[in-house]
């Protein structure tokens, strides 16, 4: 192929990648689940973003006045897929907010960077009006990682839990589309690199040593520009969507581990 025609092959890529980059980042499950996947003491609760959306959202109390830990998902499913990680830290006595984004989990809107970011401060906003005595933990997972990394920024939790963060949207894409200019065609850019050094939050940082999907050098570089008191937890052989690094029992008991100290200190 000659030089022309490999350009015009790219360029095309290009405007293609583009126009439905969105439908490439998001991957929603738009269907409401039922409460009934999780256990007794869960209730269905709603509140409303800055935009005036009504989101669902699944919660149960902590005991005591112990921690309550928001969960923001990644970029696929609903809250449904992360009844083991909600049931699992539940367990521990942690209260649990399970949310879903804009256009997930029976959630109107569509989902954009700056609608989850106003979708994490109005859950951020019902937890603390719910459970006044009770510190606040952001736990964000993969793309949600990035979302908690934007709230702590503006709004410091008590502490903050990211598994599997990536360094920027860009970089990631820059891995899975090497012949593409990613950094230049991306709307929502994500840039938890740069946010993370104005969090200065106890920090978890939980990576897959296999991850295929965010490399664990990302990870890493999230962790080591953390500024404020941090520990770092790689699960040897794990792959992104393994189970053992979803809610596996060593990833559960090291959030619940996390928390205990960060709030005791």
């Amino acid at each position: 192929m000659g030089a022309l025609a490999l350009l015009a092959v790219v360029f095309a890529s290009a405007v293609g990648l583009w126009a439905v980059q969105r439908r490439l980042i998001y991957f929603p499950d738009r269907r409401a689940p039922s409460l009934s996947v999780m256990g007794s003491g869960w209730e269905e609760v709603a509140y409303q973003t800055s935009d005036d959306l009504t989101l669902r959202a699944w919660y149960r109390a902590p005991e005591l006045t112990r921690p309550v830990v928001v969960v923001f998902n990644g970029n696929a499913g609903n809250r449904a897929d992360r009844e083991s990680l909600g049931s699992g830290l539940a367990a521990n006595g942690l209260g649990v907010l399970m949310t879903d984004y804009r256009g997930y989990g029976g959630n109107p809107g569509h989902p954009t960077e700056d609608g989850l970011a106003r979708d994490a401060r109005a859950a951020a906003a019902f937890v603390r009006a719910r459970s006044a005595e009770s510190p606040l933990v952001y736990f964000g997972e993969s793309l949600g990682a990035a979302v908690a990394v934007e709230l702590a920024s503006v709004d410091p939790p008590a502490a903050l839990v990211l598994r599997s963060p990536f360094t920027s949207l860009a970089e990631v894409g820059r891995v899975h589309y090497p012949w593409l200019p990613v950094g230049s065609l991306l709307k929502d850019r994500y840039p938890s690199d740069e946010r993370i050094g104005l969090v200065q939050v106890p920090t978890l940082v939980i990576a897959g040593e296999a991850d295929s999907i965010v490399p664990v050098s990302q990870s890493r570089e999230i962790f080591e520009t953390a500024p404020g008191p941090k520990q770092l937890v790689v699960i040897p052989g794990a792959d992104h969507n393994d189970a053992i690094l979803l809610s596996g029992p060593k990833m559960i008991g090291e959030v619940a581990a996390f928390v205990a100290r960060a709030i005791a200190s």
